[in-house]
């Protein structure tokens, strides 16, 4: 990825104690084609029992700092570290525990996230999954990678394959067995619509898999005719013209229940009451919007008629 010169690029390794995260760390800064002189600072807010050893790396302009508490995980501390190493770079061991948006809001404005790879343990996932899905779905709505580490042969990868997509198609999988050797996932997801298709129908069950769908890979969207059924809201700050239409989507549990929507464009919207359920055909254009805070799926309403609430009336992925 081109580095525009004003970003510190942040390469963030997540995951849970004992997931794998030193050791993958320690190793891409042993291989010269990742250490070959950039200055790096490794930000360690999470101790296990393996350690660095920094006699290792080809290049020695690396530094280390760690952050034990939540609490000094601010703007101003993680500024101080890189005017403190003048690191070009930041390599960051993230504590499993805390949410991912934590750090992302204590970052300074120049740092810009390159990668983010979620290391898991296979022998104990499935059960960090069931105590403790809310962390887990953190992880994976932002990682490009999951490995699972001491993966076993007599292991079902459904299960792991099942857990992740059903937090993010974008995600590539690999496991890791115990052997060292490395098996890409390879299952295939078909969407529950055609996606090809000039005009698409989204069935009431699938709007979950729908708005991630669309909010991952918008362009592949763009330009077509969309059928569905949802919610309506307004925003005082909206135009006349614009409304919100979409959904409310539990991803993992009560706690998590969002309303999920699109910006929605009607030449004549003064008759859209305000949470009510509609039926809407419209066509997608993908384009920069202020609600959006960029480029997203903006709905021009083609037609709208009310509609029955869903049997059920939050949309999940399963």
């Amino acid at each position: 990825m081109p580095q525009n010169n004003n970003e510190v690029p942040v390469y963030l390794f997540v995951g849970f104690l004992e997931s794998g995260k030193t050791k993958f760390i320690q190793e891409t800064l042993e291989d010269k084609r990742f250490n070959s002189g950039e200055r790096t600072l490794v930000l360690v807010c999470e101790e296990g029992i393996e350690e660095y050893d920094s006699s290792k790396y080809p290049s020695k302009n690396v530094e280390f700092r760690t952050i034990e508490e939540k609490e000094d995980l601010t703007e101003e501390k993680l500024a101080g570290f890189v005017k403190e190493t003048r690191a070009e770079r930041v390599v960051i061991e993230y504590n499993g525990m805390w949410l991912v948006n934590d750090l992302f809001n204590a970052m300074p404005e120049s740092w810009a996230i390159y990668q983010v790879m979620f290391f898991a343990d296979a022998s104990t996932f499935l059960n960090y999954n069931n105590n403790m899905r809310s962390l887990v779905v953190d992880k994976l709505n932002v990682t490009e990678l999951t490995i699972f580490n001491r993966y076993t042969r007599d292991m079902d990868p459904n299960e792991f394959h099942k857990i992740v997509r059903g937090v993010s198609r974008r995600t590539e999988i690999a496991y890791e067995y115990t052997d060292g050797t490395v098996a890409y996932d390879d299952i295939e997801d078909p969407l529950p619509f055609d996606v090809e298709a000039d005009e698409i129908t989204i069935n009431d069950e699938d709007f979950a898999l729908f708005y991630r769908d669309i909010m991952e890979e918008p362009l592949k969207y763009d330009g077509k005719i969309i059928n569905f059924k949802g919610m309506t809201a307004r925003n005082p700050k909206f135009p006349p013209d614009v409304f919100a239409m979409g959904r409310n989507i539990m991803t993992c549990c009560v706690e998590d229940i969002q309303f999920c929507w699109f910006v929605t464009e009607s030449a004549d919207a003064s008759g859209i009451k305000e949470r009510s359920w509609y039926i809407v055909r419209a066509a997608i254009k993908v384009q920069k919007h202020k609600f959006y805070r960029g480029k997203g799926p903006v709905l021009r309403v083609l037609e709208i008629n009310p509609a029955a609430p869903p049997a059920k009336e939050v949309a999940t992925f399963y």
